[in-house]
């Protein structure tokens, strides 16, 4: 059996469609807050359970049977060492036998703030003595192509990486690593560094957003400050915003960028282009 945590999120629901195309849908667990949003996942035969990071006593009964565990990690970031926590203890307690966790890219040595969460439950996972892999990835293509819509309306895509080389990957991509692992045997102890075969400048993703579009966009590039203050502005809540500023800043000094090709050789093809990420989010 193998559990998927945050299953109706985004990289969960790929990690699942992933799997059921290698083994039957009855051998997998989806581990959600809302088993309600999961009722698609229930037709296709995955076991749907109540998994609350927030209410460990629904984690062991949720773990029930489980051999192999994929902890994606919360999106609550500030709460996630005590809510990845709680799902490590939950799986030590019922048994299970591997755990795969999505960490961050070179979460060890990263200057993104994020790292600090990711850090700290790498440690857990290392104190628990459940065997288990780290998938360090990288940014997701999309978190950028997010950008796109207000970018064409204003012509202008503004950022805080400067220079910093990015080497990002699809939420397609990064699923079927995790589905990989979780198929394959003699995982235990494996890092995974997890990044796009390709990179490029905020700049270039610009260029690329204006060349596709036919429309004038120029990237502008922001202190973090500021670019934290524009998002604010824009709307994102003040938590997200100086997350997303913060994120930029560490690009800025190499935090996304991996050149290792670890991603393609694991899912046994090419990442998925930047310039595909940014063509299917402009025909939505």
């Amino acid at each position: 059996m193998i559990a998927i945590t945050g299953a109706t999120g985004q990289l969960g629901r790929l990690v699942i469609e992933a799997l059921v195309k290698k083994i039957p849908a009855g051998q997998l667990i989806a581990a959600v807050r809302s088993p309600e949003k999961a009722a698609d996942l229930a037709r296709q035969g995955v076991q749907v359970r109540a998994a609350d990071y927030n209410k460990p006593e629904t984690l062991v009964a949720a773990f029930a049977g489980v051999e192999k565990l994929l902890l994606i990690s919360g999106s609550e970031v500030g709460q996630r060492e005590a809510q990845h926590r709680a799902v490590i203890d939950a799986a030590k307690t019922a048994g299970v036998k591997f755990i795969a966790y999505t960490s961050l890219l070179h979460a060890d040595k990263s200057p993104l703030g994020l790292g600090i969460e990711h850090r700290a439950t790498e440690a857990l996972l290392q104190a628990s003595g459940v065997p288990f892999a780290l998938l360090r990835n990288g940014w997701y293509s999309e978190n950028y192509a997010a950008s796109i819509a207000p970018a064409l309306a204003h012509h202008a895509f503004i950022g805080a990486a400067d220079r910093g080389r990015i080497a990002s990957a699809s939420r397609q991509d990064y699923a079927e690593a995790a589905a990989e692992v979780m198929l394959r045997d003699d995982q235990a102890g494996k890092v995974y560094e997890l990044a796009g075969d390709d990179h490029y400048t905020l700049a270039q993703f610009t260029a690329e957003i204006a060349a596709q579009s036919g429309e004038k966009v120029d990237y502008i590039n922001l202190p973090q400050a500021e670019f934290a203050d524009a998002l604010k502005n824009a709307g994102l809540p003040e938590g997200l915003a100086d997350m997303l500023a913060d994120s930029d800043a560490g690009a800025a000094q190499g935090g996304l960028f991996d050149d290792s090709h670890t991603l393609s050789k694991l899912i046994g093809r090419a990442t998925t282009p930047y310039q595909d990420v940014i063509r299917a989010a402009m025909k939505k």
